[in-house]
């Protein structure tokens, strides 16, 4: 069988859904190394020793539910929040019939929930950490927020390849320490602060397509026709020298209120 042609693997990628947070459609396609804490398996192990849990920005409810799956108990409260309408309707679906009440959020704070409303707080890559109000709603006294955050730097090779070098200030965005240090100000103490980074390959350019389609933010103006000569050096550079490689960021959070 000879090679797919770009305009096929493009209309493919651009045809896809992207709703929720599967990334199945990549396999094969693409693949990221995982973290060696294995966040899902141990946000399993905190959800079944917690009575009331809040997971922030759920996506589509795919983590929260494999965790949820793979715990031997299940809290006697627990919420997610999700701000983007079509995954707040996938996670419904999907952690509703888990006894979850998912709940639809504005861009920013406050949470609609009380002062320490909860024993353990998570979230898997939120978009933005409001320290501030995790503190608030976490219960005094050991109230914890569990967490992997993006790390810095990460993707910035695929991201680059679009945008061209980023100022300092951007790679300087999502460092660990400048997250413990705002984490400390909000009142929390930091217990574990743990970064790794992940090798990353993409094997062809439908794979960046639909990747960049769905994770919105890397190159927020992305289009296929606004960065089709790119995207064509990008196939080319494919189909010559093999998967693109980049290097994706995970920091491992773990915060508590005192």
């Amino acid at each position: 069988m000879g090679r797919v042609g770009f305009e096929q693997l493009v209309a493919e990628a651009a045809a896809e859904p992207v709703e929720g947070w599967d990334f199945s459609w990549l396999d094969g396609r693409a693949s990221e190394a995982r973290p060696s804490w294995g966040y899902q398996r141990l946000l399993g192990t905190r959800l079944a020793a917690a009575d009331a849990v809040l997971d922030l920005q759920t996506g589509g409810g795919e983590v929260l539910a494999g965790a949820l799956d793979a715990a031997g108990g299940r809290p006697s409260v627990l919420a997610a929040t999700e701000r983007w309408a079509p995954n707040a309707a996938k996670a419904t679906e999907l952690l509703g019939p888990r006894g979850v009440v998912v709940v639809a959020t504005g861009e920013e704070p406050p949470l609609p929930f009380a002062d320490g409303a909860f024993e353990l707080v998570s979230s898997r890559h939120p978009a933005t950490v409001w320290w501030e109000e995790i503190a608030r709603v976490l219960r005094p006294g050991g109230g914890t927020y569990v967490a992997q955050h993006v790390g810095p730097e990460s993707v910035f090779e695929l991201i680059e390849f679009f945008l061209g070098p980023l100022p300092e200030e951007v790679r300087r965005a999502r460092h660990p320490e400048v997250e413990a240090a705002r984490a400390r100000a909000a009142g929390l103490e930091v217990v574990d602060l743990r970064t790794e980074r992940l090798r990353m390959e993409f094997r062809d350019v439908g794979a960046v397509v639909w990747f960049l389609r769905k994770v919105i933010w890397l190159v927020p103006d992305f289009a296929v026709e606004r960065y089709e000569a790119r995207l064509r050096d990008l196939h080319a550079l494919i189909e010559d020298a093999g998967p693109f490689v980049a290097y994706s960021s995970r920091t491992l959070v773990e915060a508590r209120r005192p």
